[in-house]
């Protein structure tokens, strides 16, 4: 290597050395602050939170008028057109999303008939949590397994607050999050667009004359190092994947884990870095 590279490499480190000093944080200390979205203006920002009860107003109704759910919300961030709003819902099917709000900055005017959302990713999210509800009990296995070993292991989940303010994945806790693709789930959220009150029974009884394929159903378990100076254990990783492998009655689809140490990126709101431990996406848990 030629010493105009080795400089060039030694930068680089360098760089990656400042960006980590001054956005990684301890998962423990972050609920969402600092949290960025790609060429977003601040000022936007600042217009939705002076009109946050307007903010908040056209959201709901957005969600009551185009998906028959009451959300509740939770982070308002500044966007490229406007600002994009992470909202939970209330009651079942539980899930996480966002909507975004566009504003006029020349006349600071918050437009509340334009609310809108990416294609699909609501739908998405819905899909995930009527999964979640249909399949309660195997859920409720898999979360008590998954507490479990953060009593056994040195090792944490995700806070609730980051899951709420910077994490829109669906279905989630503080151990998973789920997401779901396939003509299966096309035609489960085309029956919850017939009836938005469908029941559990009703929903089992869909997944029974329509049985899923596991890849189609993803379940994706992160947890984080507890202790701010260790590197993610791989001894704990393993058995993670082994227990997964291992255990009966938890929910059909394709598991992926991941183990990080204990630093998170406040700008993105992930865990995954270099040193994150992971199952591949081609060598997934699949649970039939």
């Amino acid at each position: 290597m030629s010493g105009a590279d080795n400089n060039q490499t030694t930068e680089n480190e360098n760089q990656q050395d400042d960006y980590e000093k001054e956005n990684y944080v301890s998962i423990q200390d972050y609920t969402g602050e600092g949290y960025t979205l790609y060429d977003a203006n601040e000022e936007y920002g600042k217009i939705a939170e002076e009109n946050r009860d307007t903010v908040v107003a056209a959201v709901e109704q957005y969600f009551l008028d185009n998906y028959s759910t009451e959300v509740e919300v939770h982070n308002i961030v500044s966007a490229m057109d406007g600002v994009t709003v992470f909202v939970e819902s209330i009651g079942e099917p539980h899930f996480n999303t966002i909507a975004i709000v566009p504003i006029d900055l020349k006349n600071e005017e918050i437009k509340t008939d334009s609310v809108w959302s990416r294609e699909g990713e609501v739908e998405t999210a819905i899909k995930s949590g009527l999964y979640a509800m249909a399949f309660e009990e195997e859920f409720a296995k898999l979360d008590d397994y998954l507490e479990g070993v953060t009593k056994e292991y040195d090792v944490i989940g995700t806070p609730i607050d980051v899951v709420r303010n910077v994490q829109a994945h669906g279905h989630s806790t503080s151990y998973y999050f789920i997401s779901s693709a396939g003509d299966t789930f096309k035609k489960l959220y085309e029956e919850y667009e017939k009836n938005p009150e469908i029941s559990k029974h009703k929903l089992k009884e869909f997944f029974k004359e329509n049985p899923i394929e596991p890849r189609y159903l993803n379940v994706r378990v992160d947890f984080y190092m507890e202790d701010p100076d260790m590197e993610p254990d791989e001894e704990i990783f393993n058995q993670i994947v082994t227990d997964i492998e291992e255990m009966e009655g938890i929910p059909t689809g394709g598991y992926g884990v991941f183990l990080h140490d204990n630093y998170i990126d406040k700008t993105r709101g992930s865990g995954k870095k270099s040193n994150t431990l992971e199952t591949l996406a081609t060598d997934k848990i699949i649970k039939e």
